[in-house]
């Protein structure tokens, strides 16, 4: 048997009773029922109350024939509000009595539902999650004292990111990194993560497989959290005096009667041959409307003037001598620095304006402080096609004046200083591209002229981020 859309009516007008009060549509439910038609006002209540809910589709489709077991659900939805006169619920109990069937199958069909989302939820792929984002990436790197350009990050690039669900409290998550740069008479094995020059593994891969794994934890009764094992981490809201990989730990901690928390940290350095670990404390957070702080101290293992050697060997193809394969040792490396600060404020000067100030400092002989300032106006929404932010900065890097800080893919360094101005765009749901220029100064005033001399740069970089 099925039943005319005149049923659902009667129904309305029965719910429209239940009220006990007169209402007035506010916004139109269904798109395709006119605000002058006469079940308007019940189908819109209806809709609000959750007791129809149409089609899916912002559509009501009121010429349709109504199936038995569509108007069992809107009878069980209708008995589970209640209220109403005696007369009302005869009524519905009278519907209840003739769709019991339906309504009875329905309800199995819930629990069933239910306990396949349960199952699902404590599976191997329900404890799985996967995000991340493909770039392609375009730069006009320019050393305009010169007049060469660098194509080192002209590329294609994913980040994977994966998170296992260990329990209610703890996670175990991974990162992936691939770059593949653009074919332009490079060597293949720069793709996969191995310096061209000497046939070794760079510091951090980005040659596909699973090079960052960690663990996470988080303790309800004092709200407190633990990050175990190798991972990005970074020191300050723009990562100037740390911004890197490394292998470690990190916990945080509420700071009571604050909006700040506390947190300490090891964290070993994953470079080529370095034997540099760095550990300190950190706080960060609101202490106001407008106002948030990120303060951090880093104290290297290593004491500052030490001289430390990898003491490795590796091969190496000699330009001179015709791409020979010869063998070369690691030079001494002095330490010149032994601990950093810094000291990060963000602040909310307006609707749509955030300004953003870092200062690190180490304890170097020279060009020891960095200066990062920022200025965004608006920001993207990655749900939000048509969203974009402005954003101005400066920066100033001393030679010395980070622990190992962020380089941001190449556009900022140690020994940098210069301006960057850039836009962020939504063209698209998940879509995101950023373009930015940037005039530095590289190596300026540096204490080696000779193999590291001061240049002028020009950089021009637009990406697109597609991310999932």
């Amino acid at each position: 048997m099925k039943i005319n859309k005149k049923a659902l009516a009667i129904l309305a007008g029965l719910t429209v009773g239940m009220s006990s009060t007169a209402f007035a549509a506010t916004a139109d439910s269904f798109t395709d029922v006119p605000k002058d038609h006469w079940s308007y006002q019940a189908l819109d209540y209806l809709a609000k109350e959750g007791i129809i809910d149409g089609m899916g589709d912002n559509t009501f489709q009121g010429g349709r024939t109504m199936t038995r077991y569509e108007m069992a659900s809107i009878v069980a939805k209708a008995m589970q509000k209640g209220g109403g006169t005696f007369g009302d619920q005869a009524v519905l109990d009278k519907l209840a009595a003739e769709y019991s069937g339906e309504i009875d199958t329905l309800k199995k069909q819930v629990n069933q539902n239910t306990k396949d989302i349960n199952d699902l939820k404590n599976s191997a792929a329900g404890k799985l999650s996967i995000n991340g984002f493909i770039r392609t990436q375009y730069d006009h790197d320019k050393n305009t004292t010169d007049d060469t350009l660098n194509k080192s990050t002209n590329r294609f690039y994913m980040n994977l990111n994966g998170a296992f669900k260990v329990n209610d409290n703890w996670s175990a998550h991974f990162q992936s990194e691939t770059n593949r740069h653009y074919n332009d008479g490079h060597h293949r094995n720069q793709e996969t993560g191995f310096s061209p020059a000497n046939g070794s593994k760079t510091w951090s891969g980005h040659d596909g497989n699973m090079q960052r794994i960690w663990a996470e934890g988080y303790f309800p009764n004092s709200k407190s959290w633990v990050s175990i094992g190798r991972a990005w981490r970074g020191l300050g809201f723009q990562n100037v005096l740390f911004g890197n990989e490394s292998d470690g730990i990190q916990f945080g901690v509420p700071i009571p009667g604050t909006h700040l928390t506390g947190s300490g940290f090891w964290m070993d350095s994953t470079g080529e041959g370095n034997k540099e670990s760095i550990y300190g404390v950190a706080t960060w957070g609101s202490i106001g409307h407008v106002v948030d702080i990120n303060l951090a101290y880093g104290k290297s293992s290593l004491d500052k003037g030490e001289k430390y050697s990898t003491g490795n060997t590796y091969l190496y193809a000699d330009p001179t001598d015709g791409y020979k394969i010869k063998t070369a040792a690691d030079k001494d490396e002095t330490n010149k620095r032994s601990y950093g600060w810094v000291a990060s404020t963000g602040i909310n000067l307006a609707k749509n304006l955030r300004f953003l100030a870092d200062y690190a400092r180490t304890d170097a002989d020279f060009q020891n402080n960095s200066i990062a300032l920022r200025l965004n106006y608006r920001n993207t929404d990655l749900n939000s096609p048509g969203t974009y932010q402005l954003y101005t900065r400066y920066i100033k890097y001393g030679q010395n004046g980070w622990l190992a800080g962020d380089d941001e893919w190449n556009s900022i360094w140690n020994g940098t200083k210069g301006w960057i101005f850039g836009i962020k765009y939504v063209p698209a749901k998940n879509i995101e591209w950023e373009t930015l220029y940037s005039p530095q100064v590289r190596n300026w005033s540096t204490d080696d002229p000779k193999n590291s001399p001061q240049y002028d740069r020009k950089l021009f970089r637009t990406q697109v981020d597609y991310h999932f």
